[in-house]
């Protein structure tokens, strides 16, 4: 028989559950218990999801109450000084502090760095190593878990972060050492789990390593076999699970470590399937990651299973089947999304139904197609209509793409001449404030669009609603003096969702949650056919606002690139002919906001770092046809019309010249809680362009003061020059409580203020 398992499920719930436990925790209306108990409740119902889908395992230790990587380094005890965690075991309120900077109880302090997931929207915070650290078992969480799991009868799977996968993530916070030189001391806590485990009666634990994927130096693949051989023999049997790529030059390895089973991702690299089973040794497990665990398409079962069979014979019973990677990147339920239409519906599954694929697959090889024939024959259906829907291709979209030539890509003149001729008219002072686009997104608002899209509120009602909380928005920034304003976006739900409601070729669910991190959840669009503009999306909002003030206001825009990444993508054509779609369709509105009279723009390109494929030698390419989108878009207008992009939670040190390259006016970065640390990146290309790195992290409720952000500008000033300087907070600030956003607006404007008056005497 083959195994089938999943490398992890969606955590949120259905309805989001633990999002409203979470906030309603932080904010003091339910206590630790409630808290606890509605985490209990999603596990359990996750759990029950799998078991009824025939899965052989249900997997543990893929919940979190934050992040798994969070919880990583609390189990390991990897907890910075700064949090004052002197007990025995890392409470929740300690593991809020490192996430957010603040919890119920304990000292606010500066939250721990978070970045991204890979080449995926998932954020997770970063493990802050040390040269004289060490690790001790601090958290039973995990055992916890397998233990409720086991009380309910479930056959458990744990899943565990790896050593090196962990060493790997996290970053050096006391001069550069080497990372590796702290295996030593963690391997022997791996041991402790591992051993607790066995003791708890697991027989199989999933240990991901997914930095297998990645270009690895030798030393760290040496680590590899060093940290396996220790580890090898400590507790249950460990199938080893990598995802988001191929094994390519780390494939012996991977196959010849010490371990009883490998997982391989064969959704991104299909073609390391045969590679994989040469190599691998005849007595262990080979799970395949068979279907995509970040797209929403339901699979074509005719070429799996023409992939599978001589597998199966060559395997047997030494052949699992899973998903390529944790469902978490995807949407909990197609079941509840009763507004797409059928022909949508039968196109797509999300994390319970790639359950139901599994089950599938394994009785159509184990038992036969005959077994499921009703099955198969609906499945080969809804591909065939996929392949041939009128819905997906638009001659005319076709017709304008070729037409596109390099000049459309270019702006009139180079940048110091544009920003000479922006200037004049802008009139800015030196440093000038603005923020990243949104504002709170109060109850208020949420209520108003609800409301409105139900059909309980005519289109003027929601028009005059709207319209009054951007006056209100612009009457804030005006009174704290802001120089370049923004309209606070009330009218959107998300900087992508927004937009795919309004482009042709875009598909919007009712409950298609995914968590981008903590209590942050998105509900990514469904890209499914050609992309256009049936007309203006954010013309008439920008307008309105700017009619409301003599300062310049803003037209906000979410680019190419980033509408791509953060949905989920057509996979029947190349992703760069995608992207240049979206480009066009936003050009259009680029080019009616600078008719409407908005002379400052603002394409936001916050997942271009994110969409880099993880081997560098695939990068050029990338980096070509993103630029290229963004460059379309943007390249249309007069250069008296200012530019601006925002990037955030990536490293940019590799891909410099890519960012120099797309040629925006002004980028806005984040950089508050690596205090200014890119910066230095930047000062050594010597970027060109005008740069806003993000002086306050608005991911925390802390407030910052003004002489926190001065010490910033301070140091951003020794990197940038003054006159290309600009001062904004991190990212949007929809999350935020409109008394946080003041106070902090207000220290950002008095440091630069403070900042000015230096220059002015010569002190700055």
């Amino acid at each position: 028989m083959t195994t089938i398992h999943t490398l992890g499920y969606p955590r949120i719930g259905a309805d989001r559950e633990l999002k409203k436990a979470l906030e309603g925790y932080w904010r003091g209306d339910l206590n630790r218990a409630a808290l606890e108990s509605a985490a209990s409740a999603i596990r359990l119902a996750g759990w029950q999801a799998q078991r009824e889908a025939g899965l052989d395992f249900v997997t543990a230790g893929d919940f979190s109450l934050y992040d798994h990587v969070l919880d990583t380094s609390a189990m390991l005890g990897a907890v910075p000084p700064r949090f004052g965690w002197q007990g025995e075991t890392v409470d929740i309120d300690t593991l809020f502090r490192m996430a957010r900077g603040r919890a119920p109880s304990g000292a606010p302090a500066p939250a721990c760095e978070m970045t991204k997931w890979f080449d995926t929207n998932y954020h997770y915070l970063v493990p802050e190593l040390h040269a004289d650290m060490t690790f001790r078992l601090a958290s039973p969480r995990l055992f916890d878990e397998v233990a409720e799991a086991r009380a309910e009868g479930h056959r458990v799977k744990p899943v565990l972060l790896g050593p090196l996968t962990w060493l790997w993530l996290g970053k050096c916070r006391d001069g550069e050492f080497d990372r590796l030189t702290l295996l030593d001391r963690l391997l022997p806590v791996y041991g402790e789990i591992l051993q607790r485990l066995a003791a708890q009666g697991v027989e199989w634990v999933q240990i991901d390593e997914p930095i297998l994927v990645l270009d690895l130096p030798g030393e760290w693949r040496a680590a590899f076999e060093a940290a396996y051989n220790r580890l090898s023999g400590a507790g249950p049997k460990t199938l080893l699970t990598t995802y988001f790529g191929g094994l390519e030059d780390n494939l012996h390895l991977a196959c010849h470590l010490p371990v009883d089973g490998l997982h391989v991702d064969l959704a991104r690299a299909p073609r390391q399937l045969e590679p994989v089973l040469d190599k691998l040794p005849a007595w262990k497990v080979l799970s395949l990651g068979i279907l995509d665990g970040r797209n929403v398409w339901r699979a074509d079962p005719d070429p799996l299973l023409a992939r599978l069979r001589p597998v199966t014979g060559r395997l047997g019973d030494r052949l699992w089947l899973a998903p390529s990677c944790s469902l978490l990147h995807v949407p909990q339920d197609l079941g509840r999304e009763t507004g797409l239409d059928d022909e949508l519906r039968g196109w797509l599954a999300f994390a319970r139904q790639k359950l139901d694929e599994l089950q599938l697959l394994r009785t159509a090889l184990d038992a036969g197609e005959a077994a499921v024939d009703a099955e198969l024959t609906a499945a080969r259906a809804a591909a065939n209509g996929r392949r041939h829907s009128a819905r997906i291709h638009r001659p005319a979209v076709a017709e304008r793409l070729a037409a596109v030539t390099p000049a459309m890509g270019r702006r009139g003149t180079p940048f110091a001449e544009r920003y000479a001729r922006q200037q004049a008219w802008l009139k800015l002072p030196p440093l000038p404030t603005t923020t990243i686009g949104s504002f709170p997104q109060t109850a208020a608002i949420r209520a108003t669009r609800r409301d409105w899209r139900r059909g309980q509120l005519d289109d003027a009602t929601y028009r005059r609603r709207m319209q009054a909380e951007i006056a209100e928005a612009i009457r804030r920034q005006e009174t704290l003096r802001l120089d370049v304003l923004v309209h606070g976006e009330p009218e959107r739900n998300d900087m992508v969702e927004y937009f795919g409601e309004q482009l042709g070729g875009f598909a919007i669910t009712e409950h298609g949650w995914v968590q981008s991190y903590g209590s942050r959840c998105v509900k990514p669009p469904i890209l499914y056919g050609d992309v256009f503009r049936p007309a203006p999306m954010t013309v008439d909002w920008i307008r309105y606002a700017q009619s409301l003030t003599e300062r310049p206001v803003k037209g906000m825009l979410t680019g190419p690139v980033t509408i791509l990444n953060w949905s989920f993508v057509r996979d029947d054509q190349p992703r760069r002919e995608t992207a240049r779609q979206i480009a066009l369709a936003l050009r259009d509105e680029v080019q009616d906001l600078e008719a409407a009279g908005i002379r400052v723009i603002q394409i936001d390109e916050a997942a271009l770092r994110e969409g880099l494929p993880l081997r560098r030698g695939e990068w050029q390419a990338y980096l070509d046809w993103a630029v290229n989108a963004f460059r379309l878009t943007a390249g249309g207008v007069d250069d008296g019309t200012q530019i601006h992009t925002h990037m955030c939670y990536a490293d940019f040190h590799d891909i410099l010249p890519a960012i120099a390259a797309m040629d925006a006016d002004v980028i806005t970065i984040e950089t508050a809680r690596s205090h200014m640390e890119l910066l230095e990146a930047f000062r050594a290309f010597d970027y060109p362009n005008a740069i806003g790195p993000g002086v306050y992290d608005i991911h925390s409720p802390n407030v910052p003061t003004v002489e926190e952000i001065h010490a910033l500008l301070r140091r951003a000033a020794e990197r940038i020059p003054l006159e290309r300087l600009w001062v904004n907070p991190d990212c949007g600030l929809k999350t935020r409580d409109w008394p946080e956003v003041e106070a902090a607006l207000a220290a950002m404007v008095a440091a630069a203020r403070r900042m000015r008056e230096a220059r002015i005497s010569g002190a700055a």
